[in-house]
């Protein structure tokens, strides 16, 4: 089957970079509605494997940041994702930075974004995620209002992992955006400690109230230096914490200097963020324990990109920036391409012989 996603790329890329963004979502609900989105994406790769005590259906997720609010979930489901993260939501609504504040850099195939976590809030996450009929692996992705001050933000986080837990596969931890005020200084080494302290010690209490373990992921930067990340490895193993994802978006605009909309502010994505998040899971993988999952993000291209990961240390790997610009048949390339490609005494079990697990009564 031809792929139409190069044909419609111009037009869409013709539209101011959010309504592209609106436009395409209500799309591809429709689209998936009808199984033209499914048929477009291509057959979904089942490669099985174990990671945080959950069975992925392959080893390629949707990164959280394209769904912000959890009402899409079926959609993206149906392009062949192994797993798919959603959000960042935050405790209450919020309408995020000013417009204009999403820009694309094609030459770089790049995207700039300060966003700046909006959403409905979680309550209407959690209404949009229990109505998803998705059964895989779904990843919550939780955050800080922008109005919180930083010195109370365990208290938004604790908030969030109560009211997504029973709803979760896993839950992220977001504490790596740019473009909420101060968000990154809870990569601090005193403040990390404090608060994976204390979500560890709620997230024990809630495995006891709902008869259920959900893990927990640290989303980091990819703007670290060595001794920020040994510290960050360090208290990952400390609160023992079940997996990290490396990594969210840079500030850096060293790889796209002098390019339009290289000077805007916020967080870049794509191509140009290729090489530093892999040098991140790369450190990540010589300081933490050998089968300790790292989850790779940033850059991911093609299916050789997805592969590079997994060679850098990677368990699990996500996308978004390339889905922007490569379309839904991305997914299957890079399924494909890392279906079965590392050792099984690495960071996973092969269950090619087991069915992925039916969630869905998990988030009712």
């Amino acid at each position: 089957m031809i792929d139409p996603y190069p044909l419609a790329r111009p037009l869409l890329f013709a539209l101011d970079p959010e309504r592209a963004h609106e436009l395409t979502l209500a799309t591809i609900d429709a689209a998936a509605c009808t199984g033209a989105l499914r048929a477009l994406a291509g057959a979904a790769v089942d490669d099985p494997v174990e990671v945080m005590g959950l069975k992925f259906a392959n080893r390629v997720g949707l990164a959280a940041g394209l769904d912000k609010n959890g009402a899409h979930v079926d959609a993206f489901a149906a392009m062949g994702f192994g797993f798919v993260e959603v959000g960042t939501v935050t405790p209450r609504a919020q309408p995020g930075n000013p417009r204009p504040r999403l820009f694309r850099l094609p030459r770089a195939k790049a995207l700039i974004n300060r966003m700046g976590f909006n959403n409905d809030g979680v309550d209407a996450f959690v209404r949009n995620v229990r109505g998803a009929r998705y059964d895989g692996v779904l990843g919550l992705n939780i955050g800080k209002n922008a109005d919180t001050p930083i010195e109370r933000a365990s208290d938004d986080y604790l908030h969030c992992l109560e009211r997504v837990y029973p709803h979760a596969s896993y839950v992220t931890v977001n504490v790596s955006s740019p473009n909420t005020k101060n968000l990154r200084e809870l990569q601090g080494a005193d403040a990390l400690d404090a608060m994976l302290g204390a979500l560890r010690e709620r997230q024990q209490r809630l495995a006891d109230t709902h008869a259920r373990y959900v893990p927990l992921a640290l989303k980091i930067a990819p703007d670290l230096d060595d001794a920020q990340i040994e510290a960050i490895a360090a208290r990952l193993r400390a609160h023992s914490i079940d997996a990290v994802i490396a990594t969210n978006t840079t500030v850096s605009r060293d790889a796209v200097a002098g390019l339009a909309h290289a000077d805007e502010a916020g967080g870049l994505s794509g191509a140009p963020v290729f090489e530093r998040s892999n040098s991140v899971i790369r450190a990540l993988r010589a300081l933490l324990p050998a089968g300790y999952p790292i989850i790779g993000v940033g850059g991911v291209m093609s299916g050789a990109d997805a592969r590079a990961k997994l060679d850098a240390g990677a368990t699990l790997v996500q996308i978004y920036t390339g889905l922007i610009y490569r379309g839904p048949s991305l997914v299957r390339q890079c399924a494909l391409a890392t279906k079965r490609s590392r050792p099984r005494s690495d960071n996973s079990s092969d269950l090619s012989s087991s069915p992925p697990s039916n969630s869905s009564s998990e988030r009712s």
